[in-house]
């Protein structure tokens, strides 16, 4: 049985997140995106717990299901918690996820929190601990809570990126690591690229969608195989734990150039710097200090050139969204209803988003929609794709038709091949 699941969601609760997100929304978007395990996001607010306890029914050891919906779509209850401490006399933020098997963990964990901060404020709470006290309250909690850092290499929240300053796991969790079997390699790098540091082999590596609107689920996610008969909660958190190739399929990606982080850059004055090519690390138009993104954070740690493919590494797929492709031959924006109708088209044809992207005929998404749709379709999945990176905050733009001559000013045009 093949699962496909997006692990890292929020809640219209969580800071600059979409008010049109209900326990509804995300089971039916799930359903269009070809998504059967998602992460509930933000267990820690009480308004949405409160709304995940209503809604949902136990399903399979540890996953949930819509009390009314037969959509086949699984819950695994999920949350983002900002750490916010002192180390070494600086002050650190890191983000974590928290995967936890029922409700009565999350709330003996959120009993614990709730003396660190306040959980009613944000969906995505900040509290005043280290990560590894919070990775040591959520095995208090349960022993088969499954810990992880978000999007590791951001600058500011990542428990890898450039502002928080650990240079590794170890150094991030102390002696609450040998907890921790995973981490998250955010929209602005891949699996290629954390391939190059070998202290990381031992770790997962995960991509979730970080989700701040419905639209965006599963722009990142992880596909697993698992006999029915051993769906569960435990066998997920055991296949990611064991980097079970057999279980553990592979993982479906942005290109990391189009992340927001992905150059060093200042985006006050529009300057985006390839590090391969300029060590500066001051803005040339202001003089303030770059936003040094993920590609020259890890080219720091690296200790392999690119390239290097590790034993027993999960293989991925890069993708662009649909309506993201969509958007961009029509020219159009992607909330537009001329992007909508031809998405709605696309997923009737194939059954979900998933499937369009990644098992349709092309000429039958030619005859379904618009020969560019199709052209372009077909480049993702050759990786012919031409991206003008992200930085400091700015998504990178994607050329999918290469309708682009050159490179805008301040940034570095690359094409992605084989």
């Amino acid at each position: 049985m093949r699962i496909i699941s997006d692990l890292h969601t929020h809640s219209r609760f969580a800071m600059a997140c979409s008010g049109a997100i209900s326990v509804d929304g995300l089971d039916r978007t799930a359903r269009e995106k070809g998504i059967n395990l998602l992460g509930t996001g933000d267990f820690t607010h009480p308004t949405w717990l409160k709304e995940l306890k209503g809604a949902l029914e136990p399903a399979e050891q540890g996953f949930f299901r819509l009390k009314s919906s037969s959509s086949g779509v699984r819950f695994v209850l999920s949350a983002e918690v900002s750490t916010v401490f002192t180390d070494g006399g600086k002050s650190k933020r890191i983000h974590n996820c928290i995967l936890m098997p029922g409700f009565e963990q999350v709330d003996s964990l959120n009993e614990a929190l709730s003396r660190k901060g306040d959980l009613s404020a944000d969906g995505r709470p900040q509290v005043a601990m280290s990560a590894a006290e919070l990775v040591e309250h959520s095995i208090t909690a349960s022993r088969d809570a499954f810990v992880f850092p978000a999007h590791a290499w951001t600058p500011f929240f990542g428990a890898l990126g450039a502002a928080t300053g650990f240079n590794s796991i170890k150094e991030a969790y102390q002696d609450q690591e040998k907890h921790i079997h995973a981490l998250e390699t955010g929209l602005s790098s891949d699996p290629a690229m954390n391939w190059r540091i070998s202290a990381l082999d031992k770790y997962a590596l995960l991509s979730n969608s970080d989700m701040h609107s419905l639209p965006k689920m599963g722009r990142e996610m992880n596909v697993f195989e698992f006999r029915e008969t051993d769906l569960s909660y435990g066998s997920l958190t055991k296949a990611i734990r064991e980097k079970d190739a057999s279980k553990f399929r592979r993982t479906m990606e942005f290109f990391p150039e189009e992340g927001k982080y992905h150059f060093d850059g200042h985006r006050q004055c529009m300057v985006s710097v390839d590090p391969d090519r300029s060590s500066i690390t001051a803005c040339p138009v202001c003089g303030k200090k770059l936003v040094i993104g993920v590609m020259h954070r890890i080219r720091d740690l690296a200790d392999r050139e690119a390239g290097y493919v590790p034993r027993g590494s999960i293989p991925y797929t890069s993708l662009v969204p649909l309506r993201e492709i969509i958007a961009y031959t029509m020219r159009k924006a992607e909330a537009s209803m001329a992007v909508e109708k031809a998405y709605r088209a696309l997923v009737s044809l194939s059954g979900t988003e998933f499937d369009t992207l990644v098992n349709s005929d092309i000429n039958a998404i030619r005859e379904h929609s618009t020969p560019e749709i199709a052209q372009a379709v077909q480049n993702v999945r050759s990786n012919k794709v031409n991206i003008v990176p992200g930085y400091d905050g700015v998504f990178g733009k994607v050329d999918l038709l290469s309708r682009e001559s050159g490179p805008p000013p301040s940034s570095m045009w690359r094409q992605k091949t084989l």
